[in-house]
């Protein structure tokens, strides 16, 4: 990293992570709960972004206990509102609230920086001291003009909420991560079609996470209930099938047009440099708050299925790719076609079937179509930041089949691959998506 950057991102993060607070005048609560969930949610974009173990399955397995926390706090006191608790995987009601006057806001922001501070404790400095600041300013917001003890009620309240929602999280099997995720030990597979490393870092001589796949899962039945079929059989031979899908990886690649190249970068959402592509799609739904004005029930109870598809989209790929263990295009491509050649995009450390960018993108276009509606349009701004243009789209399908094939572009799936992971996606978010979140 160059000085300059260095000197950015250090600017960036001081503010904290680089956010702009802004003061909800003369609003009502319902706007200030509105201004908490999003700001607190802004920030976790950025500690997923800025904290090393982030990857996608972990950052979305984070979005779905945020999600599930923020929407069971206002639930708690909305008898609007259901609860959660009995329709996703061992999750207990949470602890009820008892007499006296309770402050929504106030409610939520404590069940917020808890939640956030206990999944994003092992964040750098810079990062623990954005939460404080975050609780701070969002305390005081929150907090303005309440009696003190109904504020004190309150915050006990949200806390207690997040305590039973990280205690439920920290059975699930994927609590702790461990060498970054790569195992220590690791018996590559011995079939010409097995993953091997794409990498020259030592680290990711073994792939990313083998075991994610047995992660509990939030609404699925089971990984084996959604997992994809087979993959075309392997075969190097000239007219297969499988030489024919890896044929148009190569040929796409050394032809792709300035759009593509556009396309495959604006999706490739990589960790340490993005939100992750989970990220990618939580950004989508505050962006359309944003524009829309939407009030902050519906938003919680988005986030909340929208992260709890995601997560539970990147348990069942998993389960997939572990299962297949399928080798990547390049490998494939210089073993068999053109041992010069280099994909646009960097090749993740894992195996190749399904994708799980196609997956979740399956999965959250699935959840956002139910709660918003088919057909509807919306610009992502998620990539401004880094250069890249805002993009339109007409519905979230069409969102996630340029997520899709985005990887194709990006010369790191096969088209099967994209395909069958968007299948297998909207299965997962069709559970998701049928969670009864008002009463």
């Amino acid at each position: 990293m160059t000085f300059r950057r260095r000197q950015v991102l250090a600017l960036t993060l001081a503010a904290p992570f680089g956010l702009v607070l802004k003061p909800a005048l003369a609003a009502g609560r319902a706007d200030v709960s509105r201004e908490v969930l999003l700001t607190w949610h802004k920030l976790i974009l950025q500690l997923v972004r800025h904290t090393a173990t982030y990857v996608p399955p972990v950052a979305a397995r984070a979005f779905a206990y945020v999600g599930i926390s923020a929407h069971e706090a206002l639930a708690s006191g909305n008898p609007a509102l259901r609860s959660l608790a009995g329709q996703v995987t061992d999750l207990a009601p949470p602890p009820a609230r008892g007499p006296g006057a309770y402050d929504e806001p106030c409610v939520l922001h404590a069940a917020l920086q808890a939640a956030v501070g206990g999944l994003f404790s092992n964040t750098g400095p810079t990062g623990q001291r954005a939460m404080q600041a975050m609780g701070r300013k969002m305390g005081a917001l929150a907090s303005a003009g309440i009696d003190s003890a109904a504020v004190d009620r309150s915050v006990a309240h949200g806390q207690a909420v997040a305590r039973h929602i990280l205690a439920w999280a920290d059975a699930d099997g994927g609590a702790v991560i461990e060498n970054m995720g790569f195992p220590r030990d690791y018996t590559p597979g011995t079939r010409a079609q097995d993953w091997v490393p794409t990498s020259l870092i030592r680290l990711q001589q073994a792939p990313l996470l083998p075991d994610w796949g047995s992660t509990r899962t939030f609404v699925i039945p089971s990984v084996a209930a959604l997992d994809a079929p087979p993959h075309p059989e392997y075969d190097e031979a000239p007219g297969s099938v499988f030489r024919g899908f890896a044929e148009e990886v190569y040929d796409t690649g050394r032809g792709l047009t300035d759009e593509q190249k556009l396309i495959a970068r604006f999706w490739s959402d990589d960790p340490m440099l993005s939100p992750t592509p989970a990220g990618h799609w939580i950004s989508i739904v505050m962006q359309i708050a944003d524009r829309d004005a939407l009030p902050v029930e519906t938003i919680a109870a988005t986030l909340a299925k929208l992260g709890i598809a995601q997560a539970d989209a990147f348990i069942s790929c998993w389960s997939t790719k572990f299962r297949y263990n399928l080798l990547r295009p390049v490998t494939y491509i210089k073993r068999v076609i053109d041992p010069a050649w280099e994909p646009l995009l960097i090749t993740p450390p894992f195996p190749e079937y399904t994708s799980g960018h196609s997956t979740q993108s399956g999965a959250a276009s699935t959840v956002l179509t139910a709660a918003l509606g088919d057909g509807f349009a919306f610009e992502d701004a998620t990539n401004v930041a880094e250069g890249l243009p805002v993009r339109s789209f007409p519905s979230f399908a069409a969102a996630a089949e340029e997520a899709a094939v985005s990887r194709l572009y990006g010369g790191i799936h096969f088209r099967f691959g994209n395909e069958a992971g968007l299948t297998q996606g909207r299965a997962v978010g069709a559970y998701a998506a049928a969670l009864q979140t008002e009463a």
